[in-house]
């Protein structure tokens, strides 16, 4: 199921680059699926989607803002209305954190042609 709701994503990102009648860049697609994931999990409807789909719905970047909004509803509970600003970077510090890193060593490593 991983496989199936993971292709399924991305078939809807490549869907709304070829299909829309203005120019949507791979960008526009990465910032709409992480802030589509933040919006429907706070609405509780990504939740069941993880369920189904597992790591196929969590690795895609609709599953990053999942991430964000459970984190910040998280600390919401715990810290009040100031968690709402920490709990998100919190939830995907080690993510975030490992992004950084690789990026870094990569950059090191390779010489960019351009």
């Amino acid at each position: 199921m991983a496989f199936i709701v993971g292709g399924a994503i991305c078939v809807v990102g490549q869907l709304i680059m070829d299909l829309t009648p203005y120019k949507v860049t791979p960008g526009h697609v990465l910032v709409g699926f992480v802030v589509g994931g933040a919006i429907l999990s706070a609405l509780g409807l990504y939740q069941p989607l993880v369920n189904i789909g597992g790591a196929g719905a969590t690795i895609p970047l609709s599953g990053f803002g999942h991430l964000l909004a459970q984190g910040a509803l998280g600390a919401v509970q715990t810290k009040g209305l100031l968690g709402a600003f920490a709990g998100g970077l919190q939830a995907g510090a080690v993510g975030l954190t490992a992004a950084i890193l690789f990026g870094y060593i990569m950059a090191i490593m390779f010489n960019p042609r351009g």
